[in-house]
């Protein structure tokens, strides 16, 4: 079993024709535009760049799209046909070190690099404040040098700190943060000080900055070794062993399948109201326990084992957003609840190992 997942396009067929149900006539602006996308290879750049392929050769958009990656080749191996389609072209190098070039011009930028990492921020957690920074800061630059009007920064629910026990679902207007004395939230506080940096660059620069503050997600590439719940619980159902709960099972989370989540980015990036954050998620809250017992009955696990007693004494532990905001605003919701949204992942999953079996 893969563990991220390589494999073609067809394997997604039909997430992809799901993405452009949902998102008719969203994609005009995209019309012989130009996009250009950091983090381009991680879970959220892959999603944007299956869909863009997909929606550009659909409708003979026209479009093309510049992807940074630290290493392109060991991408382009895994998905050959990204590499192949002609609309996308990888560039190496460090989001840090990201300069225009004389004559670049691009529409639109996706700042999608920086993706949670645990290992990162118990380890060096100076190289992951540093990387998000300035990582954010040369991406505005050159979103202001090559003429890109419109912006979009992948965020977090991090910015808010720890979720109060009683507060079932948090909006953007919660004022919370995470404890900056503390090194455990240099993830958090980078992408606090990430969104300030897009506010300044909208009222200084002009560039429409939207900022997608991202929850958690399942679905086709997410690590199913790292540091995501339900992907590890989709790696032991996969393998036919029994789910394993670390902790006591009673945390709160939601997850938003990856093909709803590439119609809300999409979306943030054409219609976001500027200099404005959108909470990306489901609202729709579950224990952890109840996380791996659906994934247990949908892989067939042979049992579900939690490792500790709940601590009933405590204040429960949330994460879990409300989507209130992006529904009102922009339409959006969850098309895909979390049973179908596990179904859907086992089967991609199935298929490309059947293919690489081949």
């Amino acid at each position: 079993m893969r563990a991220g997942g390589g494999g073609s396009a067809n394997a997604l067929a039909e997430d992809l024709e799901h993405i452009l149900t949902h998102t008719a006539g969203l994609w005009e602006p995209l019309r012989n535009a130009g996009v250009f996308v950091t983090g381009g290879t991680g879970f959220f750049g892959r999603w944007l760049l299956e869909s863009f392929r997909h929606v550009n050769t659909k409708l003979e958009l026209g479009a093309r799209m510049v992807v940074l990656s630290r290493d392109p080749e060991a991408f382009q191996k895994n998905a050959p046909h990204l590499a192949d389609e002609a609309a996308i072209r990888f560039v190496r190098g460090d989001v840090r070190a990201l300069s225009a070039a004389s004559g670049d011009r691009f529409d639109f930028v996706i700042h999608a690099a920086t993706e949670s990492t645990v290992q990162l921020n118990a380890q060096n957690p100076l190289a992951l404040v540093e990387t998000i920074i300035d990582g954010t800061r040369a991406a505005l630059d050159f979103a202001v040098a090559t003429g890109a009007k419109r912006f979009l920064l992948t965020s977090s629910g991090a910015v808010y700190g720890r979720q109060p026990g009683e507060m079932t679902h948090i909006p953007e207007e919660y004022n919370g943060a995470p404890d900056c004395s503390s090194t455990a939230s240099a993830y958090g506080e980078g992408k606090r000080a990430a969104e300030l940096l897009c506010a300044c660059y909208h009222k200084q620069h002009g560039v429409e900055a939207v900022i997608a503050r991202c929850f958690a997600f399942v679905g086709p590439f997410l690590p199913l070794d790292a540091h995501f719940a339900i992907g590890n619980f989709l790696r032991d159902a996969m393998r036919g062993e029994a789910i394993v709960v670390n902790g006591d099972g009673t945390p709160y989370r939601s997850y938003l399948h990856a093909a709803d989540l590439a119609i809300w980015l999409w979306t943030l990036l054409f219609k976001g109201g500027p200099g404005r954050c959108y909470n990306v998620g489901s609202d729709d809250s579950r224990t952890i326990q109840e996380v791996a017992e659906i994934v247990g009955r949908i892989g067939h696990a042979p049992s579900v084992r939690v490792a500790q007693e709940p601590r009933l004494q405590q204040p429960a532990s949330r994460y879990v957003p409300s989507s209130a905001r992006a529904l009102s605003e922009l339409g959006l919701r969850q098309w895909i609840d979390l049973p179908a949204a596990v179904q859907r992942t086992m089967d991609v999953l199935r298929l490309q190992d059947e293919t690489a079996k081949d």
